[in-house]
């Protein structure tokens, strides 16, 4: 059966230790945890700078797509291969689940929930980055829901990148979909938001 070796840096480390000192090995591989509460701060800190990068180039495009694209013909990037065009979408990410919005909004309100939750014992910055890139796209969406019209909770997400033989999509939808593509590769590597590795 698979071992599994779990090496934790959530403790500060003792005055006058070095970082060797918290270094464990098995089958002369040696893993070195993340220490202290000031590692913590820095990687709660890169994921919100990740965050607020993802969430403002959203907005800053969907505002620029709004005024100058919406009821227009749309703008051919990669001649019919990719074009951008305006849609107001009410349902999920890639235009799915219309008739969900509010549902759909208490998700995105849930997922920011978790996020904050497991950021009190983040320790691996590639997590910070992953959950940053969810964060950034839950808010950018988010803000759409409760502030476009119909109405609060209710509101159309702005989708604009548009793929030939694919749904339309906006930059939150990308985040999204990249920091969970991550997440996967992290989880599947044995790595774990605190930085604990698990070792077969």
């Amino acid at each position: 059966m698979a071992k599994a070796e779990r090496i934790t840096g959530t403790p500060e480390p003792e005055p006058g230790a070095g970082a060797d000192s918290a270094e464990e090995s098995e089958g002369g591989k040696t893993v070195k945890p993340e220490q202290g509460t000031g590692q913590r701060k820095r990687r709660i800190t890169a994921l919100l700078l990740v965050a607020l990068f993802v969430y403002l180039l959203d907005l800053g495009s969907k505002l620029l797509v709004v005024a100058k694209l919406e009821h227009h013909e749309p703008i051919q990037v990669i001649g019919t291969l990719l074009q951008f065009t305006v849609i107001r979408n009410r349902g999920a990410a890639f235009s799915m689940g219309e008739a969900l919005t509010i549902f759909l909004t208490l998700i995105a309100v849930a997922v920011i929930v978790v996020i904050a939750r497991i950021a009190r014992k983040l320790y691996s910055l590639p997590w910070a980055i992953a959950l940053g890139l969810l964060l950034g796209g839950a808010f950018g969406n988010l803000t759409d829901r409760l502030f476009r019209s119909p109405g609060v909770f209710e509101g159309a997400v702005v989708d604009f990148i548009a793929p030939a033989h694919f749904a339309v999509f906006n930059l939150a939808d990308s985040g999204i979909v990249c920091g969970g593509i991550l997440i996967v590769i992290l989880s599947f590597r044995g790595l774990d938001p605190d930085g604990t590795v698990h070792k077969d």
